[in-house]
């Protein structure tokens, strides 16, 4: 049975243990989540006007990074869309404009100049530049963000950061401890804390399993014992802010249950042959 405790989290960025799976399954959940969670970016640009220092091509290229909030449940992926349409419909596309000129110094041209035709698709931060313009330079285009795969293109990857770790287990043998404290030196997490009673663990989920504790400790026998249980991960999530984190993973855990199904049916269909 699959259990999940969330250590940490906001509206982009989780941290959980998943425990009574195994390494393929995490692995899979995690390619899924960089490569097949769908996401909004800006795929097309039409550019009315630029004077700017930037060629069109950079420019467009910039801003086809910008990440975009993301609304799965409005739109659809453009391949299947049943408008089957090139310039794309409203159910597949959405539509934001930019019109900037710089006056009499230079200016920055920052993503919440962005003007979307849909509020709820604009982008996640109002900060990010652009370009930046001399006086009486001038940036005017159209831009359409569309759904897309991290597979096609890394701009439609929902996740800034996707990583998981063994669930790591710190044991002391206070026995055959003499507390010399090497062990908490060394720990670049420090996991351990020299007390008046001896070693004791602390902060045992950032136990990098480097093994630096393990080196450093003179006795023999080793008093400490770093090992890991193979059943249980740390997962470490960011989102870009295009989806919500949990959105990312419910998204992922639903694509990884269909593939199964498709897989399954497919070998069904051989052993009947």
């Amino acid at each position: 049975m699959v259990e999940i405790q969330i250590l940490d989290k906001t509206d982009e960025f989780m941290r959980f243990i998943v425990r009574g799976v195994n390494v393929p399954f995490v692995n899979a959940l995690r390619r899924i989540m960089l490569t097949e969670v769908p996401a909004m970016a800006i795929d097309e640009i039409v550019i009315l006007e630029n004077s700017s220092i930037l060629n069109d091509e950079i420019l467009a290229h910039r801003m086809g990074f910008i990440p975009i909030k993301t609304d799965l449940d409005s739109y659809v992926l453009p391949e299947e869309c049943k408008c089957e349409s090139e310039l794309g419909c409203n159910l597949c596309r959405a539509n934001l404009t930019l019109d900037f000129e710089a006056t009499d110094k230079s200016m920055t041209v920052y993503s919440g100049e962005l003007k979307p035709e849909n509020p709820d698709i604009t982008p996640v931060s109002d900060k990010i530049p652009i370009v930046k313009l001399a006086p009486e330079q001038r940036v005017n285009l159209e831009a359409y963000a569309r759904l897309g795969k991290g597979m096609k293109h890394a701009k439609w990857q929902p996740v800034s950061m996707c990583t998981y770790v063994y669930l790591p287990e710190v044991k002391i043998d206070n026995k055959g401890c003499d507390a010399c404290g090497k062990c908490v030196q060394v720990c670049p997490e420090e996991v351990f804390v020299k007390t008046d009673s001896g070693i004791k663990t602390q902060n045992e989920l950032e136990c990098t399993l480097c093994m630096d504790c393990v080196d450093a400790c003179p006795k023999e026998p080793k008093p400490v014992e770093i090992t890991w249980d193979e059943t249980a991960f740390i997962f470490k999530i960011e989102s870009t802010g295009a989806l919500p984190v949990e959105r990312i993973v419910a998204e992922a855990a639903k694509i990884l249950d269909k593939k199964i199904d498709d897989f399954s049916d497919q070998l069904k269909k051989v052993m009947k042959k």
